[in-house]
């Protein structure tokens, strides 16, 4: 039997054990190194995949936008025409009409234009505002004039100078209307009838 195998001395084993405790801290520390970078990873990724969503809404809702408002430019400029031919048609008295044929069919040809017009401005999402009887509303409503009444509370639409429309939820031209000015607070009135009496200087 040869001598070859000798007993591993205590100092090499001890050396043997510290690299092996080396090599274990090293590979414990690599370990946590990567799994760090797998978690920033992991964040970055999750991150732009949400940027990405919020992108792709946005997307989406600036394309509905500008399918929805795109002819507002173009209806705006037919709401002219529109109005021109309603002038058109009130111009004519309703005597007038009965009297001359040539004149009746002119004025229906004229309405119907302008009917056709309406529908089409319809089809293409704008809506003509009603805003006769409700409430004033100064998002849909422009006030010209107050009209003086006590048949209507305070700031009720009582006529429509020129027509509103609104495409989708934005409002494409506001109503031009009259508005109720009621009947006047007891105080205004009381401070009226002071200034009234013969007392008052």
């Amino acid at each position: 039997m040869s001598d070859d195998t000798q007993p591993v001395s205590s100092t090499e084993a001890a050396a043997d054990a510290a690299a092996t405790a080396a090599d274990g801290d090293a590979a414990a520390a690599r370990i946590a190194t990567l799994e760090a970078e797998a978690t920033e990873l992991k964040d970055r990724v999750l991150r732009t995949i949400a940027e990405m969503e919020n992108l792709r809404r946005r997307t989406e809702r600036e394309v509905a936008d500008a399918r929805q408002y795109a002819i507002a430019a173009f209806a705006r400029d037919m709401l002219t025409a529109g109005d021109n031919l309603a002038r058109a048609i009130e111009a004519v008295p309703d005597e007038a009409r009965g009297g001359n044929e040539a004149l009746t069919a002119l004025i229906d040809g004229v309405e119907m234009t302008e009917r056709d017009l309406v529908n089409s401005l319809e089809r293409h999402g704008v809506r003509k505002l009603e805003p006769l009887g409700q409430k004033f509303d100064p998002h849909l409503h422009q006030a010209v004039f107050e009209v003086p009444t006590i048949e209507q509370p305070a700031g009720t639409v009582m006529q429509v100078v020129q027509s509103g429309y609104v495409i989708g939820d934005r409002v494409l031209r506001p109503a031009m209307v009259g508005v109720a000015k009621g009947a006047p607070k007891p105080r205004e009135a009381k401070t009226e009838a002071g200034d009234s009496s013969p007392n008052s200087v």
